[in-house]
């Protein structure tokens, strides 16, 4: 293998979920693929996934914790010393917490932007100058349907969300004269191991004046992530993306990812919520 010419990829966050399934994808499409993560010792379920795909050798697990800047800049040191260009960075680290806005305490909401945006920002910085110097690249910022709709109960991550839609619009501008594309990729509701951690922490106190909406937001996003789709589905698109020659802006998945943004769209705002607060009262 001719390390200057192959293809490489940086994948964040690939312990589980969505970073694990896309590295293993991009690796089968022909990517050198850098996989990042916080806790290296981790990734015996993505490198198990990668020797059942027979891709073993083009994966390569390195400790990377996106709100450690030092330990961002070196990973990417070493990605341009060893192969000497970047070719696709998928942001894909991040976290989600919920609850309510009046009772979500500050700490929450500083970690919440930590990780999914300040993170993000600082990954996506560190790799620009190694993808100008190149022959250009490919940014694929995983957002969210929480980053065009904003649902109640997930304030926070559909906060960060928000936050990284206009980043990657801003961005998508100011380096497309680069040859570089900024792609946003907003999946629904998946069971992915994201959703669980989410779950666990969106609760509430017995006496609170929000404990029954939050109930019946929880019922509705817990059947939501067990009967959403297959996670391998948005793996396959982001290494499509990352393969196209002209990729789109923006990609929604599955279908009613995209029939909920037409809605809002349409709909007078004040209608909008209103059906989002008619679904969640709905009785399962």
């Amino acid at each position: 293998m001719d390390n200057k010419t192959d293809r490489i990829a940086l994948v964040t966050g690939c312990s589980s979920g969505f970073g694990l399934l896309t590295s293993v994808e991009l690796a089968l499409k022909g990517f050198t693929v850098v996989s990042g993560m916080r806790r290296p010792e981790d990734k015996d379920s993505l490198m198990r996934a990668a020797q059942m795909a027979g891709v073993e050798s083009s994966i390569q697990v390195v400790e990377m914790d996106v709100q450690n800047e030092e330990q961002v800049h070196h990973v990417v040191k070493q990605i341009k010393e060893r192969y000497g260009r970047l070719d696709v960075l998928v942001n894909n680290a991040g976290a989600a917490f919920g609850g309510m806005i009046e009772e979500v305490p500050l700490s929450v909401w500083k970690e919440q932007f930590e990780v999914n945006f300040i993170g993000m920002v600082c990954v996506t910085q560190a790799v620009l100058p190694l993808m100008r110097e190149g022959s250009g690249g490919r940014i694929i910022q995983m957002s969210s349907i929480s980053g065009e709709v904003g649902f109640p109960g997930f304030g926070p991550y559909a906060s960060s969300k928000f936050a990284l839609e206009g980043f990657s619009e801003s961005l998508a501008m100011e380096v497309k004269q680069f040859g570089i594309n900024v792609v946003l990729v907003e999946p629904g509701a998946y069971g992915t191991p994201i959703w669980g951690k989410s779950f666990s922490q969106l609760r509430t106190a017995s006496q609170s004046p929000y404990k029954g909406l939050l109930d019946r937001i929880l019922q509705y996003s817990e059947r939501s992530a067990t009967g959403g789709g297959d996670p391998l589905d948005v793996a396959l698109l982001i290494a499509k993306i990352a393969t196209v020659r002209s990729p789109a802006f923006r990609y929604r998945i599955p279908r009613g990812t995209a029939l909920t943004v037409i809605a809002k769209r349409i709909l007078p705002d004040r209608w909008f919520q209103f059906m989002i607060l008619y679904v969640l009262n709905k009785k399962s």
